[in-house]
């Protein structure tokens, strides 16, 4: 697929998705997308995409390798700029609700080797707002702390963020978000290399946010734990193939769709059904 020059698009379709992204707010989106379209070169990394994530939902995004999963979030968050789309957090849009919103790269994308500890990591989280001289105060440095502790990692505080284990690295990356006091998580790949132990712990806390009423969105690679961590699926391959509820969206048939028969048919009624 390649993209051609732009054209206007029909006054109909803007007006029509307009009033859709509106509705998703009006029904409590904690991130609603339409029309997200994002480009590499002359291909779609990302085409046409409407995807409405509920607040207090916990949403994974699964798809093939290149299926623009990881893209879509970036562009949702104006991390990567769209050729076309719009995006709305809580039903404002995205500028004016950056504070809302915590986001967990993929591990494979920091340099590790930066010479920063553990806890300066977390109070990373913490400068949005302060400004060039702002400084962190006690109660701040407190709240960090306290990030590091809810992901069992508190005694490492002052260990060289490189020094660590790749499980360990993600842990401390996702106490980076929760000391941000976000109302939405968004994570891509966050059980990407790590081990057992710390995928448990993540889903964890995961869950616990969402029980607390919080919003997460992650990238997830493993078919076969998707209905035990999450709640809802968005299907992806460059296109939207489906969304929603497990129950409605993560079925053989689309799965089949998503995977362009990459999965064999005798493993798919398993994976749907758990």
């Amino acid at each position: 697929m390649r993209l051609r020059p732009a054209r206007p698009t029909p006054p109909a379709l803007v007006a029509e998705r307009g009033r859709t992204l509106r509705e998703a707010d009006e029904g409590g989106a904690a991130l609603a997308v339409r029309g997200l379209t994002v480009s590499y070169g002359e291909s779609p990394a990302v085409f046409d995409v409407d995807a409405t994530f509920p607040a207090g939902s916990m949403t994974a995004i699964v798809g093939p390798n290149g299926a623009g999963k990881s893209t879509f979030l970036k562009a949702a968050l104006g991390i990567v700029a769209r050729v076309s789309g719009e995006v709305s957090v809580f039903g404002r849009p995205l500028e004016a609700s950056r504070g809302r919103v915590a986001y967990v790269p993929q591990r494979a994308s920091v340099d590790w080797d930066f010479p920063v500890r553990v806890i300066d990591v977390v109070e990373m989280g913490l400068w949005r707002g302060l400004g060039l001289l702002g400084r962190l105060t006690g109660a701040k440095r407190a709240k960090a702390r306290d990030a590091l502790a809810r992901v069992g990692m508190e005694g490492f505080a002052e260990r060289q963020i490189g020094r660590l284990s790749g499980g360990q690295q993600q842990r401390v990356f996702l106490a980076r978000a929760l000391a941000q006091g976000a109302d939405l998580y968004v994570l891509d790949e966050p059980f990407a290399g790590v081990d057992a132990a710390t995928e448990r712990a993540v889903v964890s806390v995961l869950k616990d946010l969402q029980a607390e009423g919080r919003t997460v969105i992650a990238v997830h690679h493993d078919l076969s734990t998707v209905r035990d961590y999450f709640g809802r699926v968005l299907l992806l391959n460059v296109r939207r193939i489906a969304e929603g509820p497990l129950d409605e969206a993560f079925t053989p048939e689309t799965l089949q769709e998503t995977y362009g028969g990459r999965l064999e048919a005798a493993g798919l009624g398993a994976l749907a059904a758990g």
